[in-house]
């Protein structure tokens, strides 16, 4: 089955056409991450998808027409954390986490003991059930990281979009949060569609990449059909060597001479 399906999927905002028509396919299961430079319309490919933003053309989800899914129905199926997510001031991380829990509980209702249960289990695989009492702006980057994702698990949805989700995050806990997100797709079947800037980090995870430039699908495939010297250089403009890691392409800049 597909988690992901677009046809002739575009965005435009404010007259300008953000997103060209594109078609891309996410299997279940798949781990796929979309690569460009600054502008290329990574994060709002995953908006679109997120159902955050208008677009033209067509959309399934697990084989479902996108257009027809209630928000609640769609929040059921896929998560998102964002680069800079909406924090209430004062709220504290379990009352944050518990957000996660919106398309579970009825109109005027509370949440069940099942959706803390959940909740609780979210806090401890993320090693966070300490934090449950502060409040969100009293940790740091890294930390509020991982409570934002712990909130995305705690929907229960099968489709994580995660943009830029290391950004915040020192190399220790890029590792850690990228590793737990690999373990929770295995265990969990999750289908994970990411973007990310730091391509060698990126090439280690994805199954596969789709690069974007000016809004358009110009390459897509395993990492080391993508993350080659010839496309970055090209569409990043950059003067990169890369180079053949244990666990994928390592991308290395070279200082002009």
């Amino acid at each position: 089955m597909s988690a992901v399906t677009l046809s002739g999927l575009s965005v435009t905002i404010d007259g300008h056409e953000i997103l060209r028509p594109t078609d891309l396919t996410v299997e279940s299961g798949e781990w796929v991450t979309v690569i460009g430079p600054n502008g290329a319309g990574k994060s709002t490919l995953l908006r679109a998808v997120g159902g955050l933003v208008r677009y033209a053309g067509a959309m399934t989800l697990f084989d479902r027409p996108a257009a027809g899914l209630k928000r609640r129905d769609r929040a059921r199926l896929l998560a998102t954390v964002p680069q800079t997510p909406a924090v209430p001031p004062g709220m504290a991380v379990l009352d944050y986490v518990l957000l996660g829990r919106t398309p579970y509980i009825p109109p005027l209702g509370r949440e069940s003991p099942a959706d803390l249960a959940a909740v609780e289990a979210v806090l401890a695989r993320l090693d966070l059930a300490g934090f449950a009492g502060r409040r969100l702006e009293s940790l740091s980057g890294g930390e509020r990281q991982r409570v934002f994702l712990a909130r995305a698990l705690a929907q229960g949805a099968t489709l994580l979009l995660l943009d830029e989700p290391t950004t915040a995050l020192d190399i220790g806990h890029q590792q850690d949060v990228l590793e737990l997100v690999d373990q929770l797709r295995r265990d969990r079947g999750l289908t994970v569609l990411s973007t990310m800037h730091d391509l060698s980090i990126a090439g280690e995870y994805a199954d596969r990449m789709v690069l974007l430039a000016q809004g358009r699908v110009v390459a897509t495939g395993p990492p080391r059909a993508v993350l080659t010297e010839a496309l970055l250089g090209e569409h990043y403009r950059a003067r990169v060597r890369v180079l053949d890691g244990a666990q994928g392409p390592l991308v290395v800049p070279i200082r002009p001479s």
